[in-house]
C-alpha cells in the first residue's frame, strides 16, 4: 500500500455540543457545519481536513446503522489516509485483510465521490484508507 497523504483527523463527537465547544471555542477553530452535528474545516494550515464527526454518523457509514454496535470499542477518534486511486483502495483493503485485519466497511464510492473503507487500529481509532479527488492535484 502507498499511501500518498493523511486527508484528514480529528475527534468523534458525541451528540451534545461539548466537542464543539471544546474545538471551535476553547481552540477557536474555524468550523463549517457541512451536516447535522459534523464540523469540518480545511483552514487549518498541516491538514488537509479536521473534523469534528458525531458518533452515530461514524456509525452509519460504517455499519449502516446510527448506532455504534455495543459489541465494538467506541473510537475515540478517526484518521484517514489517502491513496492515489479509487483502485487503489480495494487493493489496499485486500492487502489488509490478507494481514489479518478486519475490514469493517470495504472499499466504496460516498454519495459526494469519495471512495472509503474503515477498520479500527489497536488503539481504538476509526481508520479510513480512501481516496478524495478534489484532495489530488490535477496534472
Amino acid at each position: 500500500m502507498d499511501i500518498a497523504f493523511i486527508a484528514g483527523f480529528g475527534p468523534i463527537g458525541t451528540a451534545d455540543s461539548a466537542s464543539h465547544d471544546f474545538w471551535a471555542g476553547a481552540l477557536g477553530i474555524p468550523f463549517h457545519e457541512n451536516a447535522p452535528g459534523y464540523f469540518h474545516t480545511e483552514d487549518v494550515e498541516g491538514a488537509k481536513a479536521f473534523a469534528i464527526w458525531p458518533l452515530s454518523q461514524a456509525a452509519e457509514a460504517t455499519f449502516g446503522t446510527p448506532v455504534w454496535p455495543a459489541d465494538r470499542l467506541r473510537p475515540q477518534a478517526w484518521v484517514e489516509f489517502d491513496v492515489a486511486t479509487p483502485a487503489a483502495v480495494a487493493d489496499a483493503v485486500e492487502e489488509l485483510r490478507a494481514a489479518g485485519h478486519e475490514i469493517l466497511v470495504g472499499a466504496h464510492e460516498e454519495p459526494w465521490g469519495q471512495t472509503t473503507s474503515r477498520l479500527m487500529s489497536p488503539e481504538g481509532l476509526l481508520v479510513g484508507v480512501s481516496y478524495t479527488p478534489w484532495m489530488h492535484e490535477q496534472g
